[in-house]
């Protein structure tokens, strides 16, 4: 019987791919411009023949995961205000498998605790516009969100003068969810929590 690879394996193998292809190492040279003169003057051929070539390994890599029953899930350590919490996410370069998705739902509910108690005195803005603008809103706008998410993700900014905690919002797939690519099946909000008198920069 082959050796499965584990989800940490499978990241770096993701990660010295991403690499080679960058370098250039790795083109699907089949691949050309879209052929339009006025476009392609904007887009070099060898830039797209590295990016697709990471992207077509990237899926092969997730039909392994699905074939192979490998988690996509990666367990986090997130420390704020002297609190700490230990959650699970998916990894930005794989997908979640369904049971995956069962584990993100089992912990969205301690999240989203640990989310209000360490912002229940900062500022809460709406990421709108595809993350160009943030609006802002109230923790009742939070708990509306809420109800329709079925799972969370934490993602924190800090420096000696400035915290910015990001609550992500979610349904369906975290992989197509960011992006907006998978709407309406997939698909997220992004809450930003920030000290009073300071605008998000995330």
């Amino acid at each position: 019987m082959s050796k499965v690879y584990t989800t940490q394996e499978l990241i770096q193998i993701l990660a010295a791919e991403r690499q080679a292809c960058l370098k250039g190492e790795r083109l699907k040279l089949e691949l050309k411009v879209s052929g339009n003169p006025i476009i392609d003057q904007f887009i070099t051929t060898e830039g797209l023949q590295k990016f697709t070539a990471y992207q077509d390994f990237k899926a092969s890599i997730h039909e392994y995961q699905r074939d192979n029953v490998v988690s996509g899930i990666v367990w986090k350590n997130l420390t704020i205000k002297t609190k700490t919490l230990d959650y699970p996410e998916v990894d930005a370069q794989l997908i979640a498998l369904n049971s995956d998705l069962e584990i993100l739902k089992t912990a969205k509910d301690s999240m989203l605790e640990f989310w209000q108690e360490i912002t229940s005195e900062m500022e809460l803005y709406l990421s709108v516009s595809n993350g160009k603008q943030h609006a802002k809103i109230n923790k009742l706008d939070v708990e509306r969100i809420a109800q329709r998410t079925e799972w969370v993700s934490l993602i924190k900014w800090e420096n000696t003068n400035f915290l910015e905690v990001i609550l992500q919002m979610g349904w369906g797939k975290p992989e197509e969810a960011t992006y907006k690519r998978g709407r309406p099946h997939s698909g997220s909000e992004f809450i930003h929590a920030v000290n009073p008198g300071n605008y998000p920069i995330g």
